[in-house]
């Protein structure tokens, strides 16, 4: 029960679109990612995904449309929806994401950007 600075922990590691978990709060995760450039389009089909925009701008593609999500702002993702985040002209953008324990990196996709571990920092 101590507090946990974010910045240092977005410092401690480098690798892009490898969530670090920080936390757990009951069944969910609490990460920190580092984004750049395009991921992959997914869903989690049975659990809910929230992206909070520590720095940068982060773009959120659905197949309908693209919600711009900015700094100190957040992005909830409803299980089933597909969706495609992404960052423009090359920056990197640091996230906190909330989401379930039993929350597959991509979903069902399996994808070179695929992650099965998430390093505890």
């Amino acid at each position: 029960m101590k507090p946990i600075n974010l910045r240092e922990k977005h410092a401690a590691f480098a690798k892009q679109w490898h969530p670090h978990q920080i936390a757990v709060v009951d069944d969910m995760q609490v990460l920190l990612a580092k984004l750049q450039g395009e991921f992959v389009w997914h869903a989690h089909e049975h659990e809910d995904e929230l992206f909070q925009v520590i720095k940068g701008t982060l773009y959120m593609q659905f197949r309908d449309r693209t919600e711009i999500v900015k700094e100190g702002e957040i992005i909830v993702v409803p299980k089933g929806v597909e969706h495609n985040p992404k960052t423009k002209d090359g920056e990197e953008v640091q996230v906190l994401l909330f989401e379930k324990l039993s929350t597959a990196h991509t979903g069902s996709v399996q994808h070179e950007k695929t992650q099965t571990v998430y390093p505890k920092i």
